[in-house]
């Protein structure tokens, strides 16, 4: 190792260290400190000094130890055999660990992120001659059964390919030669490096027109989000924000999902971890897993490694936007994320903002926010790729005005603002429909007028505006009583209960109920909302709410929400049953009358 990248400690402050002597260090650089050689990042220069944060517990080194720097910035290995792993924060794969080191991270670990003897069968895209240029595919291999890995052209490199070679090669073999413009021989692996904090070039943005399908009704229907958008779930305890987040990386229909559990508690992770591998992709009939990489950094796990572990699964994130795949990341949660930020800014002495946060914590979730969208990958071929994210946040007592929570509704589209009223009525996902919304409806209404129907946004209005009114009614009902509303305004509370109960509340529990898809939200919203417009009519002619409440079509409409996928047929024949039994009884109300 050059002598010239060595230098002493002088100073240990928890994960933040001071070393001296550390000659061509830069700005987020990797160091490894210590006999142990545990990893960390350069984030201050000072004259000679060097501080540094730890990602591993610093717990017993002192002063007079070694640091060297690796001169290059905290990277992540992108390659085949990233779907299906389980990182921690800086991308050791865990499985690898536990085989070399227990069931615990042993300190100044060092594990290949990805499998180095594992051979791949590589098909060429390219042939002998042909120019490519950076984002190029110059071939695949089939990395899961249900993913095919793009082998790229790495960024800044384009030429002539000088050859290219079919057969299985390790990540870290030549598959191709590219002669570039100088005339030099660029030899390309499978394996390619990229720094975490550097977001990965495109073309260009483009404007997002495709919902990304969860299956939740209240999120498709009501507060929907795009392929490539932003959204934020913000939410006091209990109120389900980990529930939701697995609800959305099990059901969601985008090809590759990057699960990033940040400071979150072990048991939580735990689940994750046990419950993914067994749970079966719907679109593909395939284990989750084949597409989706986790990545586990636990509350009990080094603050530092927190902070870096957003910035790892985004990183992976990108790779296989570039693809040409639509990724969706789930960060949980982006506030424990904050706190980290927040406690090494301490340890650094720097000006505190709000609530002890760094003055820069706006800047620096806008800019991981920022990272998403729908774009034109960088290839000569029209290639499109989507990178949504969707961030807990977990403000202190459910207080959405603090800071973490503010500076992320300022750059995210969506917001679904949970409430632990309602989950304590048992009401889930607790999302409150009267405080929540999404500002990719104008969007997503072409899309659906093409693909759902014509009318889903007029019926989406329309059971906003019972929800408000019921929300008024309320209020008049607390003050004065029942008794003061006429029948047409109970029927409307009566509505806007179904439209709580039987469309916006969902067990993630139930085989049928867990996943709707956008034809049945449609059918079942449609057929409350045709019940709410034939009762008025009945109202008008005479008839009872007590008639309206007793018509079989309607306790058919609480049920619907179980009915399988494939017998969507049936739910169509309710609103030929609703008119046809509220005309009925509008008949022998008025025969009685006569």
């Amino acid at each position: 190792m050059n002598e010239n990248n060595k230098g002493v400690l002088i100073s240990v402050n928890g994960p933040v260290v001071v070393a001296a002597g550390l000659k061509g260090a830069k700005m987020y650089d990797l160091v490894k400190v210590g006999e142990e050689h545990l990893f960390g990042e350069i984030i201050e220069l000072e004259r000679d000094n060097t501080t540094i944060q730890v990602y591993e517990e610093t717990a017993g080194i002192r002063p007079g130890e070694p640091v060297e720097s690796t001169f290059e910035p905290l990277s992540v290995e992108l390659g085949p055999g990233l779907i299906g792993q389980i990182f921690d924060g800086i991308q050791r794969p865990l499985e690898a660990v536990q085989d070399q080191a227990g069931d615990f991270i042993t300190r100044g670990i060092e594990v290949p992120s990805l499998d180095r003897e594992k051979k791949w069968d590589f098909e060429p895209k390219v042939e002998k001659g042909q120019e490519v240029s950076a984002g190029d595919v110059l071939g695949q291999v089939q990395e899961s059964t249900t993913i095919a890995h793009k082998v790229m052209v790495p960024p800044n490199i384009s030429g002539k390919v000088k050859s290219v070679e079919k057969g299985s090669f390790t990540i870290e073999e030549t598959v191709a030669i590219i002669e570039n413009e100088e005339g030099k021989e660029v030899p390309i692996a499978m394996l390619q490096r990229w720094p975490v904090r550097s977001p990965r070039p495109f073309k260009r943005k483009l404007a997002p027109s495709e919902p990304l399908v969860t299956g939740q009704r209240v999120i498709d229907t009501f507060f929907p989000i795009t392929k490539g958008g932003v959204a934020c779930i913000p939410g006091p305890f209990g109120s389900g924000k980990t529930v939701v987040q697995h609800q959305l990386a099990k059901w969601s229909d985008a090809d590759i999902i990057v699960f990033v559990g940040c400071g979150e508690r072990g048991n939580e992770m735990t689940d994750v971890l046990m419950e993914f591998p067994e749970l079966i992709d719907p679109y593909t009939n395939e284990p989750l897993m084949k597409r989706t990489v986790l990545i586990a950094n636990t509350s009990n796990m080094p603050v530092a490694a927190r902070e870096a572990s957003v910035y790892t699964g985004i990183t992976i994130a990108e790779y296989y936007r570039d693809m040409g795949y639509k990724v969706a990341l789930m960060a949980d949660s982006t506030s424990r994320w904050a706190e980290a930020l927040r406690e090494i800014s301490g340890r650094l002495e720097e000006m505190p903002g709000d609530e002890g946060f760094p003055a820069y914590l706006g800047t620096r979730i806008a800019s991981f926010y920022e990272r998403a969208g729908r774009v034109e990958c960088l290839a000569q071929e029209d290639r499109q790729g989507s990178l949504s994210v969707i961030g807990a946040v977990s403000p202190p007592g459910g207080d959405l005005s603090e800071p973490v929570t503010q500076n992320t509704l300022r750059v995210v589209q969506v917001f679904w603002g949970l409430e632990d009223r309602l989950a304590y009525k048992r009401h889930f996902p607790a999302i409150n429909w009267l405080i929540s919304y999404s500002l990719y409806i104008n969007n997503l209404e072409e899309y659906w007028e093409k693909s759902v129907a014509p009318d889903l946004s007029a019926y989406r209005t329309e059971a906003l505006r019972l929800l408000q009114q019921e929300s008024e009614l309320e209020e008049i009902v607390r003050l004065v009583g029942m008794e003061s509303l006429s029948f047409r305004e109970r029927f409307v509370l009566e509505v806007a209960r179904m439209i709580r109960e039987d469309f916006l509340q969902q067990s993630a529990f139930h085989e049928m109920d867990t996943f709707s898809s956008q034809k049945k939200q449609y059918l079942i919203l449609k057929a409350i909302l045709i019940y709410h417009k034939e009762g008025e009519k009945g109202l008008e002619k005479g008839l009872s709410l007590r008639d309206l409440l007793s018509i079989p079509a309607r306790e058919r409409i609480g049920r619907a929400k179980y009915i399988q996928e494939e017998e969507l047929e049936s739910l169509e024949k309710i609103f030929d049953d609703i008119q046809e039994q509220i005309s009925e009884k509008t008949r022998g109300e008025v025969e009685s009358n006569v």
